[in-house]
């Protein structure tokens, strides 16, 4: 029987990654949509058509039980969130609902339909947030410092009750950043990269950020979601911290970013206080020793060759457009 996968949140960074991973492995893929969204299909132009677009809301569990129904998945990858940090301190109500409640109407509808499906959620290295241990493993305990931080949390440790109380199929990948040419423009890697884009053809002259002190632990999203698939397919599902195990700051990645473009930071990067959190997270470095022990997962892509690849598809995207 052919394996079926149905992904929340497909139309994301991690979801394109994760619906040509799955595909290239034979699945059958499908991802699910708000019908109300306006969908911006960009990151799936080269899979459009070997994927099915399937109707279902986290805030409605009778859509969801619907489409587990119609589709008959045997794995579910839940990567909808509204998981944009800075966001979820003007919308924390909605962000509770998506992120965190989203997480228990999804796990239900599975538990309702088929409770064999195999289920993977997206946690984040944001749990940690005001860290306890330096580096972060499986066992650190969390300290969210943002709504959203919060909500997965508590998206997490739902996923971890309905494995212990129903011995469902379902496990927590604690993913650390991750980026890519296809992140939003939103998230900071992203802006810079972008910003450089139009500084190096005269369209910008700064680029403002908030903390450029702020330490993350960044790899390659097209690496990370490959660790998703592993760990959904083990025999005992488990939850696992992925991460380099290597930090950096915004600051190291503004400085490569510019030097990729042939430019110094210091002469166009303004410090804003209006980008600044509300609470700072400031380290996070992930201990990915199980996910390497277990899954045999390392990653592949390098923070300078990350940088680097998001500033040249910026610069290529830019100078196509001129």
């Amino acid at each position: 029987m052919a394996k079926r996968a149905l992904i929340t949140g497909i139309t994301g960074q991690d979801g394109s990654y994760l619906a040509e991973l799955l595909l290239q492995n034979g699945y059958e893929v499908a991802g699910m949509v708000r019908r109300t969204s306006t969908l911006n299909l960009e990151r799936l132009v080269g899979v459009i058509d070997k994927i099915k677009i399937v109707p279902g809301d986290l805030l409605d569990v009778a859509s969801l039980v619907e489409t587990i129904k119609a589709f008959a998945p045997t794995e579910v990858y839940n990567l909808a969130a509204q998981s944009f940090v800075t966001t979820s301190w003007n919308q924390p109500e909605f962000t509770g609902e998506v992120t965190g409640l989203g997480v228990t109407r999804i796990l239900d509808a599975i538990r309702i339909v088929n409770p064999e499906i195999r289920f993977y959620q997206a946690s984040s290295s944001e749990m940690f947030g005001k860290v306890r241990e330096i580096p972060q493993n499986e066992m650190t305990p969390f300290h969210p410092r943002s709504p959203y931080g919060v909500a997965k949390v508590y998206g997490h440790w739902i996923t971890v009750n309905y494995r212990e109380s129903f011995g469902m199929r379902t496990c927590s990948g604690i993913l650390f950043n991750h980026e890519s040419p296809r992140r939003g423009l939103e998230f900071v890697t992203r802006k810079i990269s972008h910003q450089v884009a139009k500084i190096k053809f005269g369209l910008a002259k700064e680029l403002r950020l908030g903390n450029l002190d702020a330490k993350r632990d960044w790899g390659f999203a097209g690496d990370y979601v490959k660790a998703m698939w592993l760990m959904t397919n083990q025999d005992i599902p488990e939850d696992y911290v992925i991460a380099t195990g290597e930090t950096h700051s915004v600051r190291e990645f503004c400085e490569i970013a510019f030097a990729r473009a042939g430019l110094n930071y210091e002469n166009y990067v303004i410090v804003d206080e209006q980008f600044f959190r509300p609470a700072e997270v400031d380290l996070l470095i992930g201990d990915p020793k199980k996910a390497s022990d277990k899954l045999g997962w390392k990653p592949e892509v390098g923070f300078v060759d990350l940088v680097e690849m998001m500033v040249d598809s910026d610069i290529k995207q830019l100078a196509d457009k001129l």
